[in-house]
């Protein structure tokens, strides 16, 4: 059984910083990796960021280039995502994502390409 519990979250001011965590346990996604998504209260889950478990690709929506920055450390099986400059609208619940192997067929940006998601962890950034 795979589990993904997400940490980190939490309330802070525009312009300030959150480090999100994602630990996973019961299997590695040495084929696949691990995405950010997030959900804003009335929207539809959007794609953040991604990172392949082997090798250096990693993915970032447009809107959060340049501000956030994702990476893994393969002996705690965890990825971490790094957020800086946060806008209130980038208040949202976060979630992690698992996916034993990527599929040509789904880009990484979409959540069906995951099968393994978290608890999910609120962020929310004040004005």
């Amino acid at each position: 059984q795979v589990q993904l519990v997400e940490s980190g979250g939490g309330l802070v001011q525009a312009g300030g910083s959150l480090r999100l965590s994602c630990a996973a346990s019961g299997r590695t996604f040495s084929s696949g990796g691990v995405g950010w998504f997030r959900q804003a209260p009335g929207k539809e889950r959007e794609f953040v960021a991604a990172i392949r478990w082997n090798g250096n690709n990693t993915y970032y929506a447009d809107s959060v280039k340049g501000r956030f920055t994702i990476s893994r450390d393969n002996a705690k099986n965890t990825v971490y995502l790094q957020m800086n400059s946060l806008k209130p609208e980038d208040t949202a619940v976060y979630y992690c994502a698992g996916a034993v192997m990527f599929l040509r067929e789904i880009p990484v940006v979409h959540p069906g390409a995951y099968r393994y998601w978290g608890q999910g962890t609120q962020v929310t950034v004040s004005s």
